[in-house]
């Protein structure tokens, strides 16, 4: 009996409109243009502006486009999972809201918050539904609005993320293209060197958090960033010894986009040539869970059916992970 995978069948994007730029923030806080491209590699992001927009306005963009290029009604659609650490609200989930704003009702919808991972944590989810048979039509969101969440006087975090959404398609496979594998891990320690301190059950809003600054994105970079470089490296390259991948194998890496360093690094571990990987953190920064969709959006175009891809992440938890796929189509 052939086994039934699940196959990304469509992507697409959202990007708000407006630009940040590295001299937009030269203006803003202590740093300059020199500085953030040779430690990050980031030239510019977008970021949402405008009264009432959160995250869930990006997503739902995404998600109706998907469906017109699909020729898909909402309908169609058997359940969506949203990957963010931006919510709308704590509740209800924006996978919900999404939902409503792109006209898709009586459906499961339900977020999943693994930070920079998010998307793989989210992907992984949605196939194990798809191959239980349990669903045909399922849609990943990964859409994160990190302006809501980024201190612009602190010259360390503002000048790394950007706004973003995108949305897949999965459905199921039976002709070999799809989701092959997939490793995903964690360590909570790591909770200490990345992490929002207050806003949760733990430490609750008040005038006091607000006042110290304690909504926004606090993290020790030196150490998120020694043990990104190690764990999504390792984590890309076992994935590939699991399945008997060579570098020559592989014709895309479709990483994460927190650190031109850190894609470096996992490039070289996985024995890649540097026309093989997805990069526009130069364009875009990190804009966390939607990272990875967005690649696979942009270079659309130049995949092809049969292509090996790995999809390789690091986030806040700490979360990492890696998916081996078949492209579909």
């Amino acid at each position: 009996m052939t086994k039934i995978l699940a196959a990304i069948t469509a992507v697409q994007g959202y990007l708000p409109p407006d630009v940040l730029s590295n001299a937009d923030l030269e203006k803003m806080v202590d740093t300059n243009d020199e500085w953030i491209r040779s430690r990050t590699g980031i030239s510019e992001r977008r970021i949402l502006k405008g009264e009432g927009l959160g995250t869930s306005d990006m997503g739902a963009e995404a998600v109706k486009q998907l469906l017109a290029k699909k020729d898909l009604a909402p309908t169609d659609i058997d359940l969506l999972i949203c990957a963010t650490v931006t919510p709308d609200m704590l509740f209800p989930a924006t996978a919900n809201i999404i939902c409503d704003k792109a006209g898709i009702n009586g459906i499961p919808s339900f977020d999943i918050g693994a930070a920079c991972s998010g998307f793989l944590y989210a992907l992984t989810t949605a196939t194990k539904f798809i191959e239980s048979g349990m669903y045909q039509k399922i849609i990943v969101v990964g859409a994160d609005k990190m302006s809501s969440i980024m201190d612009y006087e602190d010259r360390a975090t503002c000048v790394l993320f950007g706004d973003g959404a995108a949305a897949v398609l999965l459905e199921p496979s039976s002709d070999d293209t799809g989701i092959k594998d997939a490793l995903l891990k964690s360590d909570g320690n790591g909770r200490h060197a990345l992490h929002m301190k207050a806003g949760g059950s733990v430490r609750p809003a008040s005038h006091e958090t607000v006042d110290a600054k304690e909504h926004y994105v606090f993290q020790d970079g030196k150490t998120v960033f020694k043990f990104a470089v190690k764990k999504m490296a390792d984590v890309s390259h076992e994935i590939m010894e699991r399945n008997q991948l060579s570098g020559d194998d592989i014709a895309w890496l479709v990483p994460h986009q927190a650190n031109k360093r850190i894609i470096d690094a996992t490039t070289r571990r996985m024995g890649l040539s540097t026309d093989k990987v997805m990069i526009n953190i130069q364009k875009y920064g990190n804009t966390t869970a939607a990272t990875i969709p967005l690649c696979l959006w942009e270079w659309e175009s130049q995949l092809n059916k049969g292509d090996n891809l790995v999809l390789a992440a690091f986030g806040g938890g700490f979360t990492w992970g890696a998916v081996y796929l078949k492209w579909a189509y």
